[in-house]
């Protein structure tokens, strides 16, 4: 009874303190899955790297090189998004004007008021409000990067340590143990390599159609369509249409129409194909697993939603069919 009663209060502390742990470091959240997905992606590399040189020296070299090619690239493309918003002359009469005039045209045609003129008054001026969230994110974003390079030069330090312990504490057998850690390691390798690609490539290809149909200030619209990309089912659709309804309303009809044409051919299949084609490249994971993930991952992890939760989908799954093969199939047929 003794023994039962230590074991179970043990229990007891350790996920009481767990849960304190974990609510204590969600504005770390970011930063810490950041720095284990990057520890993925660079622990092989790392691991060969300590073979040939001191492993300490291994470890600074792959962690600066991280700083100077992944980090500072992608908090200089986050502060060009934010500089272009911010620079932008918003005034709020130009931006309410199209669309009051969409909800007059509705109104005259159906006799339904979609929303009052005020009503939209209002929402364009809390637009300034927005823009100051937005700066005060950033600075969320910062933090969140000190806290990735710090917790990535300790893991890998001690990476293969910290592999082999976590191993010793998962409740599975030993071969489950290791489909576990492969399945873990695929998604998040192809995820954190994958989205940026698509991105990228989604990015690129609207670019080519605002050019196109000269949307106002392309550069932008671009990189908030590559942003877009990683949102399931609308997607870069949640940019070009707004943009080319907006052409529309100003009288625009032809660029109007090559932006919505240009868009629901070249853009919308685009990124179906390479979608496909990336996720059977790299991990051969079914689209419905992502699109699920994502849409799971989101509000819980945020922008790391879209690595975490098709991992947490794919792990999901592969604990059914463990538990298929291990207490409901019989003998013979496994």
């Amino acid at each position: 009874m003794k023994e039962l009663y230590w074991k179970y209060s043990l229990i007891i502390f350790i996920i009481v303190m767990g849960l304190f742990l974990v609510r204590q470091a969600q504005p770390f959240t970011n930063g810490i899955l950041g720095a284990f997905t990057l520890f993925v992606m660079l622990r092989r590399p790392t691991y060969r790297l300590q073979k040939r040189i001191k492993p300490n020296a291994a470890v600074w070299i792959m962690t600066i090189a991280t700083v100077l090619f992944i980090l500072i690239p992608v908090s200089l493309l986050g502060w060009l998004l934010v500089n272009e918003l911010v620079s932008m002359n918003l005034n709020p009469k130009e931006i309410i004007a199209p669309i009051i005039q969409i909800i007059r045209l509705i109104k005259e045609k159906t006799g339904f008021d979609v929303l009052t003129e005020n009503t939209i008054t209002y929402l364009a001026s809390q637009v300034p409000a927005w823009g100051q969230s937005l700066m005060y994110g950033v600075s969320d974003v910062l933090m969140n990067i000190v806290v990735a390079v710090m917790l990535l030069y300790f893991m890998l330090s001690g990476g293969e340590k910290m592999e082999a312990y976590i191993a010793t504490l998962l409740p599975f057998k030993e071969e489950n143990k290791k489909d576990v850690l492969t399945q873990i390691k695929l998604i998040v390798r192809s995820n954190a390599i994958g989205i940026p690609l698509l991105a990228l490539i989604q990015g690129i290809i609207a670019l080519g159609g605002y050019l196109l149909s000269s949307a106002p200030n392309p550069l932008l619209a671009a990189l908030l369509t590559a942003f877009a990309s990683v949102i399931p089912l609308v997607g870069t659709a949640l940019i070009w249409v707004p943009i080319a309804l907006y052409l529309l309303i100003m009288g625009d009809w032809i660029n109007a129409l090559i932006l919505l044409g240009y868009g629901g051919i070249i853009v919308s299949q685009c990124d179906n194909l390479i979608r496909f084609i990336l996720q059977k490249k790299m991990a051969d994971t079914h689209p419905l697993v992502t699109i699920f993930g994502v849409v799971a991952g989101l509000p819980v992890f945020g922008f790391m939603g879209v690595i975490f939760g098709p991992l947490l989908v794919s792990l999901f799954l592969l604990f059914v069919e463990m538990f298929r093969k291990e207490y409901l199939l019989e003998p013979s047929s496994k």
